[in-house]
């Protein structure tokens, strides 16, 4: 089985600390952990996105926020783009 790789743009780092202090941790590093096994195993659910972030993914933390990323399948490696509301 392929272990893939996470990598974080500046603005999931930032994500991650707000996510720390709101008690979703736990959720989003079930997601987390779900990316590096399988990208794209499905429960849970993932919309592939479209417009401004064609080709991103998109999965629910909770009902308000939502973990965007991209799948880069040639090197194994899941680009993590935000980790908080897209309504901000």
């Amino acid at each position: 089985m392929v272990i893939w790789k996470i990598i974080y743009t500046k603005q999931a780092q930032k994500d991650a600390k707000k996510i720390s202090s709101s008690g979703l941790r736990s959720q989003t590093e079930r997601l987390l952990n779900i990316l590096k096994e399988n990208p794209y195993q499905a429960p849970p659910p993932f919309k592939k996105l479209v417009g401004d972030l064609e080709g991103a993914y998109s999965r629910r933390i909770n009902i308000q926020h939502r973990l965007v990323y991209e799948i880069l399948d040639e090197i194994k490696t899941i680009k993590v783009i935000r980790m908080w509301t897209h309504y901000e």
